[in-house]
């Protein structure tokens, strides 16, 4: 069994569930800056292990893992840290938000010999992980195209002081999930293409940046896909559509996941139609806390795959170099949407000297 420590305990809610739940790693310490935040995750899950103090989890020789769940900005110092000391690291999406810290961070890793993995947790729900088997099982045949999108009324969102910052783009909070579906499917994309708009309720709320875009992507093979994002407007009913859902199509059948809603739908090869609806058998799997707002069961999936991976010896994606072509990827969704142009990323990533 391997040890995991927490840094982070906002999102790093869902982690500490999901160790405290498994048996392939332990929870032996959380941190986070702000003390009565550790206090409040102490009482919660009835763990008294906390610091405040960063340093004091990286000079633990005990600890194994130290999973990151610091806002954006910081992920790059805090997996830097973790790597210099020895640790295993897993930290959410994105992995970072500046390409200019890749090139330090991919050298160091494979100087250190540790493994990083990023948790992008959408890709270890129900719905999604049986759409990859069959997937890999030919179910569909090959692979035609890929359309996901995340609609969401996120119009409460609005009222966050920080929602309406220059800084705060739903491109990176919201669109990061469907696109990583995408780079699931569809290897080496070249190219990208977007359109945005601030919306009528974005604009009268302050919003500084499109809370509704539209992409189309294009492989090296010519293969293409399309994904969107809305985020403040109404969405339609669950059970009519989905807020998050990857769809493929393929020369012999087409299969859909829809991820909030915990239902998978196929055509196969043979013509077979099925739809499985996992419901209450996995609902409080996944979702253990109010609402949907923390998915601890998703978590527990990919903590769990990281340990075998570290056991094992086996890479468990998305690994930091996936990471890295991700926010390549969105940063030239980004340059799309202002340039009103579509944008190759193999320029993103030159200007960073990476590959």
């Amino acid at each position: 069994m391997l040890n995991i420590a927490i840094l982070g305990l906002g999102e790093g809610r869902s982690t500490m569930s999901a160790a405290l739940e498994s048996q392939k790693i332990k929870l032996v310490k959380v941190c986070d800056l702000n003390e009565e935040l550790c206090k409040l995750r102490a009482k919660e899950f009835d763990f008294d292990k906390w610091t405040t103090n960063y340093q004091e989890v990286l000079e633990d020789t005990s600890i194994d893992i130290v999973a990151i769940y610091t806002p954006d900005h910081l992920h790059a110092t805090h997996v830097k840290q973790a790597l210099l000391h020895g640790k295993h690291v897993v930290c959410t999406k994105p992995f970072i938000d500046d390409l200019a810290d890749a090139k330090e961070l991919l050298e160091l890793g494979k100087k250190t010999g540790k493994k990083v993995f990023i948790g992008q947790s959408s890709r270890f729900s129900e719905p999604m992980v049986r759409q990859k088997k069959d997937f890999d099982k030919g179910l569909i045949g090959n692979l035609i195209t890929v359309e996901a999108h995340y609609h969401a009324d996120n119009r409460w969102f609005l009222k966050k002081d920080w929602s309406l910052l220059n800084s705060f783009k739903w491109l990176y909070g919201g669109l990061s999930h469907p696109v990583d579906f995408v780079r699931w499917y569809l290897k080496d994309i070249e190219e990208v293409m977007g359109y945005g708009m601030i919306s009528e309720n974005g604009y009268s709320a302050g919003l500084k940046n499109e809370d509704a875009m539209h992409f189309i992507f294009k492989a090296k093979n010519g293969h293409i896909a399309r994904v969107s994002g809305v985020y403040s407007s109404p969405t339609q009913p669950t059970k009519r559509d989905s807020t998050l859902t990857c769809i493929l199509r393929g020369t012999l059948g087409a299969s859909q996941g829809d991820y909030h809603e915990l239902r998978y739908s196929i055509t196969s090869k043979d013509g077979e139609e099925k739809v499985v609806y996992w419901g209450d058998e996995k609902l409080k799997y996944y979702y253990r806390f109010e609402g949907q707002s923390h998915h601890a069961g998703e978590y527990q999936n990919y903590l769990e795959y990281f340990a075998d991976s570290i056991e094992n010896n086996f890479t468990a994606y998305p690994n930091m170099e996936e990471g890295i072509g991700t926010v390549a990827l969105l940063q030239a969704m980004d340059r799309s949407l202002q340039t009103g142009k579509p944008i190759k990323i193999a320029e993103i990533k030159a200007e960073y000297g990476i590959g």
